[in-house]
């Protein structure tokens, strides 16, 4: 008797000093998971997420029965009616292990489910029976603070199901893609049977073991009674079936996610982002984003094919195995090259084999751009991009050595549709569209006249166009500007200068306006921070970045109004509560219970008016001009309501071309990361431009560019277009101009020199 009593003092000290060293369980009343913040388009599709732990919390009362009956049959038959430490389950373990020592068999466990939520927060993974007893302890001590529902729910929420996902509603989407409610019981016994070893009876690795262990799962639900006969034999027949969750067009959109997350870190947090479960809906159009992106390829592509072929990748030995470790030259599957490695070559074609033993060759024909013959271009065992043509033909490709932007956006509200920082997220994550400071060159200039506009200048206006000598100043050189192809043209209107993009003209507008209110102005539309006040700079010569000018463009489109880049356009946290929203414009009457008929709901901006309407579309007119008779007529053959404007800066180093639509913005820049010449003749209109042309012939239906809308108080002359005067039946080539009425009275009327009187039939009016 006396042993006893010693016995049980022993017992109740060893659980007294375990007692005393147990971490706090109490927060487990309201703790809340790690969460994924999920980040979707404007059309609603998932483009990416942000978590340290792939989870979706799900409340117990939203998990179904198929799900609980599963986990319980494979891991605690006995939940419901255990306090927490299964005395039946021990014993069957403890008989059992005595089979498994004997035979060398892994030793069973008999852990409730209490006991996992107990060691998953509370404690490690050390196997002792230190860590045995503090489990049980806290798990009786659980199961008392607790709710059966409660500690369900915190085990199914929180349990890692392999391939990166924690929780079932997240497991659910990665192995079949559908949500827990369309769940059957095959599917959720898989589930059921992945605690166990997620990794050993993962079923994209191992698919007979993971169903030999789902159909234990599916044994113990027949035993347990959740199915009947027949369905168990049905089910135990069923094959597994995944279908891993798709992120639409995530590769052709890394940039732009990226771009998000730093935004969205920089101003929540790390573990807010990470871990709160935040849903970020982006206005990104996943359609507009992959033709940008493969616009922007294709063009950088047909570039780099100028310049001819630099060589292999690298060189290696023919073997079984040669395509192991090039992980550091694999692309994006969007992108739809293969790595490949030569292994025979004759005179008129290749003989390769692709990293996924596809063999095939390539012919002469299809590398002539490389200007070179086969034994010229290749050795035995050369590393090489190819692209398959059809059957087993491929041709020759080589990441292009320049690198460039584009940016879509919808000018009215500011909101990035589309973006893409360079050829390649995987080799280069610097982004060229937002990081990148270069200088625009002549896609500077329509900001040059559109303040002449608004400084007295009218499109028709005569400015010089010939030679200058400037001093800039103490210490600096004398500066010569020079046209492009160093030609001078007299007397020219404003408008051909825009349309022509002369230096020169642009520079005399500069001295006459003055530099300063230049550079305030461009400041006044976020073009530039601090931009030196040198002439230079009326010719783009201080730096931006592509985001920054295109932006600006959006101010011909939507009528002087300053607006500032989206890229998100609501953010709500965990419980659907709105924390961020872009939307700042003001709705009258949108909050009335029902519509009278006395004045119709209008959202009005509160954008701020930089320059006059008129002004805008007096831009906008010319910049069309540009695309019918100046440097952007290699758009003409579109047919369609267009405009824009290149840009080439001082030996070629940088390409530039922003266009527009009524409805639509796109910029696009490309140029070396170490600035260098891109190569002679390699201008806006030839580098940059055809990625705009492809865009818009992919993205732009006919009926989508409008005509772009006239200001009110513009009034339409036939004019001369050579001498900027108003027709008559002298005039050689004349064009339609667009006046501010108040100009249109000051230029015309009253003019000595001039003499001519205006008349009512010389006025075109549009409607």
């Amino acid at each position: 008797m006396s042993g006893l009593i010693v016995l049980i003092i022993i017992i109740i000290s060893i659980l007294w000093n375990y007692s005393n060293k147990l971490p706090d369980y109490k927060f487990l009343k309201m703790y809340k998971p790690a969460v994924s913040s999920k980040l979707y388009s404007g059309g609603g599709e998932l483009v990416s997420d942000f978590s340290s732990e792939k989870r979706i919390f799900v409340p117990y009362d939203s998990i179904p029965k198929i799900l609980i009956n599963s986990f319980l049959s494979a891991e605690d038959k006995n939940f419901f009616f255990h306090p927490g430490v299964d005395a039946k389950g021990i014993v069957r373990a403890f008989i059992n292990n005595i089979s498994n020592i004997i035979y060398s068999k892994r030793l069973e466990g008999a852990s409730t489910i209490t006991q996992q939520v107990a060691k998953n927060f509370l404690l490690t993974n050390e196997v002792s029976i230190n860590r045995k007893i503090k489990e049980a302890i806290l798990a009786f001590r659980i199961e008392r603070a607790l709710s059966k529902q409660r500690i369900l729910e915190l085990y199914l929420n929180q349990i890692y199901l392999g391939e990166g996902s924690y929780g079932i509603a997240s497991a659910s989407l990665q192995y079949f893609d559908k949500p827990i409610s369309k769940l059957d019981y095959a599917e959720a016994s898989l589930l059921a049977a992945l605690p166990k070893a997620p990794s050993k009876y993962n079923p994209y690795k191992n698919v007979e073991l993971a169903k030999h262990r789902r159909n234990l799962v599916i044994n113990n639900l027949f035993e347990n009674s959740y199915i009947n006969e027949d369905r168990y034999r049905k089910l135990i027949k069923t094959e597994i079936n995944l279908s891993k969750r798709k992120k639409k067009y995530l590769e052709d959109a890394r940039y732009y996610v990226e771009d998000v997350r730093k935004h969205l870190v920089d101003k929540y947090g790390f573990e807010k982002i990470y871990k709160q479960g935040f849903t970020i809906k982006t206005p990104i159009n996943l359609n507009l984003q992959s033709i940008a992106t493969q616009s922007l390829r294709e063009g950088l592509e047909k570039y780099d094919k100028r310049k001819g072929w630099r060589g292999p990748l690298t060189n290696k030995k023919i073997s079984k195995n040669w395509e192991k470790n090039l992980e550091k030259y694999k692309l994006e599957k969007t992108i739809n090259w293969d790595l490949a490695i030569i292994k025979r070559i004759s005179k008129f074609s290749a003989e390769i084999e692709t990293e996924n033993k596809k063999k095939g060759i390539i012919r002469y024909q299809d590398v002539s751009w490389t200007k070179k013959e086969l034994n010229k271009i290749f050795k035995i065992g050369d590393i090489v991009y190819v692209k398959s043509l059809k059957d087993n033909l491929f041709t020759l490709k080589q990441v292009p050595k320049a690198n460039g932007g584009i940016v879509v956006l919808n000018p009215y509200t500011g909101r990035v549709l589309a973006m893409s920082g360079g050829f390649s997220f995987k080799l280069s994550e610097f982004n060229r569209a937002t990081q990148a400071l270069r200088q625009p060159g002549s896609a500077f200039k329509p900001f040059v006249y559109a303040l002449a506009l608004e400084n007295n200048f009218t499109p028709s206006s005569l400015v010089l166009d010939a030679p200058i000598v400037l001093d800039q100043g103490e210490d600096l050189k004398m500066w010569k500007p020079e046209n492009y192809g160093k030609k001078f043209y007299g007397p020219s209107t404003i408008r051909t200068g825009v349309e022509k993009s002369r230096n020169l003209m642009t520079v005399r507008i500069a001295q006459e306006i003055g530099i300063n209110k230049i550079t305030n102005f461009a400041k006044s539309l976020n073009i530039y921070d601090n931009p030196e006040e040198l002439l230079s700079i009326s010719l783009g010569s201080a730096e931006t970045t592509l985001l920054k000018l295109t932006t600006a463009y959006c101010s011909f489109v939507n009528g002087g109004k300053l607006i500032k880049p989206i890229f998100f356009d609501r953010i709500q946290d965990s419980e659907g509560n709105t924390i961020f929203s872009s939307e700042k414009r003001i709705c009258k009457k949108c909050k009335e219970i029902s519509y009278l008929g006395e004045e119709i709901p209008k959202i009005e901006n509160n954008f701020l008016q930089v320059f006059s309407e008129e002004t805008a579309y007096q831009i906008t007119s010319i910049l069309e001009g540009a695309v019918k008779r100046g440097t952007a007529r290699g758009l003409k053959d579109l047919n369609l309501d267009l405009a824009g404007k290149t840009g080439t800066t001082n030996d070629n180093t940088d390409a530039w071309f922003v266009g527009f639509t009524s409805n639509l913005v796109i910029g696009i820049y490309i140029g070396h990361d170490d600035p260098k010449s891109l190569g002679k003749y390699e201008t806006g209109s030839k580098t940059a431009m055809p990625i705009f042309k492809s865009f818009i012939k992919k993205a732009v239906k006919k009926g989508d560019a409008r005509p772009f809308k006239v200001a009110k108080n513009i009034k339409f002359l036939v004019i001369d277009q050579k001498t900027g005067k108003k027709a008559d039946f002298r005039s050689k080539t004349t064009i339609i101009e667009a006046f501010k009425k108040n100009d249109l009275l000051k230029d015309f009327t009253n003019n000595d020199n001039l003499n001519l009187k205006i008349d009512e039939n010389n006025i075109l009016k549009f409607y």
